[in-house]
Parts: C-alpha cells; structure tokens; sequence
C-alpha cells in the first residue's frame, strides 16, 4: 500500500485540506485534491506528534511552520511506520533501544572478561597509546594537583615552586633546547621544586618536577639536562599513563572510559600510583637510552646523565626511580657511556646562567 487519504494542516491557516499521500522511496509526498503538488517530506525528516490511539498525526522536524499531517488508516499509517525511523507505532525503536543497551551490556561484561583474562597491566600498555595528547594532558593535570600537594609536606603553598627570575629564565632556556630536539606533540613543562632530594619526576602529559636537591648537586647545566632528557623520555614514552593505569587498577580505567577519570578518588589513586610506584628496567633503559640520543641531538653532554647518576648512585625518588640499587646504577651508568658519540658539544647555559639556576630557589 503506498497511497493513501489525509488531512493536512500548512500550518498558517487552520483550513483543513484532504490530500493524498503517496510513499516514495525516500520521502512521503502530499498533493491536494487536483492532483498538484503540495510539499513532500524526507522519512527521516518525519516525527509523531500527539494524537488519540486511533489517528497518526505527523510533522516535520525543523520545520519552521507548524504544518501537521493526520493519517486516519491503521493499514497506511502502519506503511509509514515501517519507512519512518522515528515514527514508533509498532514499537521497533523501543526494541531497538533495547538491543543497544543489551549490546551495551555484553561489551562491559567483554571488557570486564577481557581485564580478567589479560591483566590490568597488559590492558594498560596497549591503552596508553591509544590515549589522545590533549587527554593525556588533561589527566596530567589533574594529578597534579594531587602531586604537588602530596610532595609539600611543609604547606608551603605557592612558595613550593623556586622562582628566582634569573633561575626560571636559565631552565626556560635548557629546557627549550631539549623540547626543540625531542620534538614532542605536546610541549614539556619543568619547574624546580623545594625538595632535598637531588631526583626529578614526569607526570603524564608532559609536566617535570625537578627537585632542588638535584640542582644543588650538578656540577654544571649538562648534568641537570641530562635528567631532565631521562623524564623526557618517560614522556615520549607515555610511561607516566602506563603506570597512572598499571597502579590505579580497574575503578581508575572503567572511570576514565567513562569520563570520569578526573574526578574524586580516582584522581587521589592516580597521584599516589605516580609517587609510589617505580618504573621497569625495561623502561628505566630505554629512557636512558633516549636521554642519550636527546642529549646528542641538542649538542650536549651525552655522558652528563651517567656522570649524575654515578654521582647519586645510591639515592631514590618518591615514585618513578630515576636511580635503582647501586649495581644497577653502575650497569645503567656502563650502557650510558656506550651510547655516547663523539661531537660538537655546547653547554647549555653560560657561566652566569649556570650561576643563576643554581641560585633559582633563592629568596
């Protein structure tokens, strides 16, 4: 059946107007009594309008008269329903509602199959990638918060972070010329923080704490530089949101597939997961390895990472370990040196800059 009888409404006069109805393949067209065409209305276009049980009344979404369409025939009307998807009379969009939630339901009980079967940390390791750099920066964020207020233990609020304007100036300048050469998506931000203990530290999406102590413990800018290209290569490495989803467990990584990652507990799990946890040997090396290359493509000291690090062999961070036991540290120190290429090498800062960034927690 593709005619059929009705009445229709144009919407700027209350006149009623039989007309005849006729279902094309791609739209419903209506024409007057004469033959003459009146309008005609894409399926998809078509909406129900409130009606008693027995009359189908129909309008057009969008548009910006109020026109209506009332078909009385159960069987026309029903022919209608079949072509119109968000016209329901025989209930298929309930029932298709139905099926997305249940295949809804099936992908979560999948997915919950899936972390069982693989692990959280496998999940992890294959997630990571896959997470957008703005996301990542985002979540980044948000542990930071938490981080910076975990590693205050003091309550020294703003005045956590070192300021000196000639120090920030000096690391602005390092760490631009190690953000030119690795060339990340995202940019790198660094600040010095007031911590004794001469270690750094990366956040997922970019962000660098480097503690006061490792400044007051280099010898000269290539030595913290070369930290500093380690914790880029943590970043480059996504190794940060590896472990923020290895360590947070299932509640972080159902949260984040919900959109919901940066809120509550979560976030709290996260930045303990970052201050707690320690990184693979596997990622230790490889980001030594990238520290090296870093250093060589900025023109730096390639060996000024394993000369720090012998330096403070025997020292820990609170969370990622740039610095594991000390016969690790001298293989990690022996792989380093082998890395090295002979070139031109620049130091990063002058005298007086270097002078400068060793003072930037003065005042």
């Amino acid at each position: 059946m593709t005619t059929g009888a009705g009445i229709y409404f144009d919407g700027r006069t209350s006149v009623r107007h039989d007309v005849r109805v006729t279902l094309a393949p791609d739209a419903l067209r209506i024409e007057d009594a004469e033959g003459r065409p009146l309008v005609q209305w894409p399926y998809a276009e078509l909406e129900e309008l409130a009606a008693p049980a027995h009359l189908l009344r129909l309008g057009r979404r969008g548009s910006a008269a109020l026109e209506r369409l009332e078909i009385a025939d159960p069987a026309f009307a029903h022919e209608i329903d079949l072509r119109a998807h968000e016209v329901d009379r025989t209930g298929t969009l309930q029932r298709r509602q139905r099926m997305r939630v249940i295949a809804w339901s099936l992908g979560a009980t999948a997915s919950l199959l899936a972390v069982a079967w693989f692990g959280v940390p496998a999940i992890a390791e294959r997630l990571a990638p896959l997470v957008p750099p703005a996301l990542e920066r985002k979540l980044g964020e948000a542990v930071d918060m938490q981080v910076r207020g975990m590693l205050d233990t003091r309550n020294a609020g703003a005045a956590f972070e070192c300021r000196n304007p000639a120090g920030r100036a000096a690391l602005d300048k390092l760490v631009k010329r190690l953000e030119t050469a690795a060339g990340l998506p995202s940019p790198v931000r660094a600040v010095v923080v007031r911590r004794d203990e001469p270690n750094a530290l990366a956040l997922p999406g970019g962000q660098i704490y480097v503690f006061g102590g490792l400044i007051a413990k280099a010898d000269n800018a290539d030595e913290v530089a070369g930290v500093i290209a380690h914790e880029i290569g943590h970043v480059a490495h996504r190794d940060g949101t590896k472990g923020v989803l290895q360590g947070a467990g299932l509640s972080f990584l159902f949260g984040m597939l919900l959109g919901d990652f940066v809120g509550g507990g979560a976030v709290v799990l996260a930045a303990k997961t970052v201050l707690q946890s320690s990184y693979s040997r596997e990622a230790e090396s490889a980001a030594d390895a990238y520290a090296a290359g870093l250093m060589a493509k900025a023109q730096g000291d390639t060996r000024a990472l394993a000369t720090m690090l012998a330096k403070i062999g025997g020292a820990t961070e609170p969370g990622m370990k740039i610095l594991l036991d000390h016969p690790e540290t001298n293989a990690r120190v022996a792989a380093i040196n082998r890395l090295a290429v002979p070139g031109p090498v620049r130091p990063f800062l002058d005298g007086a800059e270097w002078t400068a960034l060793k003072r930037i927690c003065a005042g």
